[in-house]
């Protein structure tokens, strides 16, 4: 389907719908008691889609190990949103022969 008002197949159709924007239901990925990620489809008001990801990740007690967890996580997250940007992109086309 197009158009900003018009639902999707994947939209949620109920509260998560609104000023012209449409949710999808969340997929949750849980790991009892050491992560949770949590990814919802979006599209905005202007037609443009995003995946939305909030994600939650135990941290060790100690300050030195949490900080090194930190930084691995924001390398991680970094290389996965520069993978689907580079996915995102449009493919130059090819001259014909």
């Amino acid at each position: 389907m197009t158009g900003a008002d018009v639902h999707t197949r994947w939209c949620g159709r109920d509260h998560r719908c609104g000023l012209g924007e449409h949710r999808s239901p969340e997929i949750v990925v849980d790991l009892p008691g050491r992560a949770r990620a949590v990814l919802v489809r979006v599209r905005t008001a202007t037609g443009r889609e995003h995946a939305e990801v909030r994600v939650r990740v135990a941290l060790a007690p100690g300050e030195v190990a949490a900080r090194r967890q930190l930084v691995g996580l924001l390398d991680d997250l970094r290389m996965a949103v520069n993978r689907a940007a580079i996915a995102a992109r449009p493919r130059p086309r090819r001259a014909a022969s």
